[in-house]
């Protein structure tokens, strides 16, 4: 295992002082939720060993070649993991899963309803052999065995639960909803999970034994959707879909400069609305015009308001407008694509990037963020399929005809 380099102002310590060193997690997973999980978990030092199909592996590697002819999504979510290769529904994986177990503290999985209990890896069926262990299950809609609930075996891709949990009813334009652009339930799950995981080994740490989490993507996206759905209250109209703009906070959002450039920016209170009028639009009679006089009544007029911003912004660039914006000290942003944000002045003072090594060659990488400077998270490499079948299976105590037949029968 390659050492990882300090972070920028950490001091270099022994890689033993990760959190969750000496911590193994078994992962049966795919796509996004589950790998993000153990992703994150690996950060922190576990040991993650992934299940893939022989062959292929997991799908998610064929989803592009963006990066060096690898995928986008598998390089993000991958790194620091060890690869086997195991036909789980071959008669004889489940030695090799026994064995795994034996020596694992967090089974993560996210294959189809009911898929995992079918192959004897519910945590009823594991909890008496391996009282220590943690079983994390993650879902489209929950698999709970006493409260299944009626959408338990609907398939769940990320869009979907995006449209099942209301997301695209408050995302879009008036006209059009629309989905966010990266995978959030995938990611609302893989967090929770993640953080989940962390709380369990807390508890396992005091009581000596393991637990069961069940993690729902709908229930990670009703969790992040409570803002809109406590607004839309005992029948309240829900927010309004308005674009890039906030819906129910204005001034909030894109605006267009007299150079055709858009500049971002956003008003939070009173005080704030006072310094936009006398100092960005410069016409400060428009603090005791009654329309605009509350958030409330800014949102109900946000067409009128919005006129009379356009017009000054059309007489400045929007270098001048940010200009002002900061010289009152209101919050503003750039409108980033992707190739500024790998260019962002911050994230490279702040020196973010690293590298990571891939089947194809080294590729930058974001370190994680929210680590404390006492060690450097693992940032090893992405795995190719199977990359470790063999080491592991030895590992495992299976000697090398053993293994030599696994591969001759398909097993791995």
């Amino acid at each position: 295992m390659a050492e990882t380099p300090p972070r920028p102002g950490m001091q270099a310590e022994p890689a033993h002082t990760r959190p969750l060193d000496g911590i193994t997690v078994l992962a049966l997973e795919h796509v996004i939720s589950a790998p993000f999980c153990t992703r994150q978990l690996a950060d922190l030092g576990a040991r993650v060993i992934k299940i893939e199909r022989p062959g292929g592996g997991d799908q998610a590697r064929g989803y592009d070649q963006r990066v060096r002819g690898l995928s986008s999504h598998f390089v993000w979510t991958n790194r620091s993991k060890e690869s086997l290769t195991l036909d789980v529904k071959h008669p004889q994986a489940d030695g090799i899963l026994q064995r795994l177990l034996e020596r694992s503290d967090v089974l993560v999985q996210n294959l189809a309803p009911g898929a995992a209990a079918r192959m004897g890896l519910s945590f009823d069926a594991l909890h008496a052999r391996f009282p220590k262990l943690i079983v994390c299950d993650i879902s489209g809609y929950g698999d709970d065995g006493e409260r299944p609930g009626p959408f338990r075996d609907k398939k769940a891709y990320d869009l979907l639960i995006q449209s099942e949990a209301g997301f695209l009813s408050i995302t879009g334009t008036p006209e059009d909803p629309a989905k966010a652009g990266a995978s959030i339930a995938d990611i609302a799950a893989g967090m929770y999970a993640y953080s989940s995981i962390l709380a369990a080994l807390i508890q396992r740490g005091r009581t000596g034994r393991g637990c069961r989490l069940d993690v729902s993507m709908l229930e990670a996206m009703a969790e992040w959707m409570s803002f809109p759905l406590y607004y839309a209250y005992e029948g309240a109209e829900p927010p309004p879909r308005a674009g890039a703009a906030h819906a129910t906070i204005y001034p909030y959002g894109p605006f267009t400069a007299g150079d055709g450039k858009v500049v971002m920016l956003g008003l939070q209170n009173e005080r704030e609305w006072k310094l936009f009028c006398e100092r960005v639009l410069q016409q400060p009679a428009l603090t005791g015009d009654e329309r605009f006089a509350s958030n409330t009544k800014r949102v109900q007029a946000r067409a009128a308001l919005r006129a009379l911003i356009l017009e000054v912004f059309a007489t400045l660039t929007a270098e001048q407008i940010v200009e002002r914006l900061e010289a009152a000290q209101i919050a503003n942003a750039r409108v980033n694509g992707m190739h500024e944000v790998w260019q962002h002045a911050q994230l490279h003072a702040r020196q973010r990037f690293t590298e990571v090594q891939t089947p194809a060659g080294p590729v930058a990488a974001l370190w994680p963020p929210a680590l404390p400077a006492s060690f450097a998270p693992r940032m090893d490499a992405v795995p190719a399929v199977g990359e470790h079948t063999d080491a592991l299976l030895a590992e495992l105590a299976f000697d090398r005809d053993t293994i030599a037949g696994f591969h001759r029968s398909g097993v791995v």
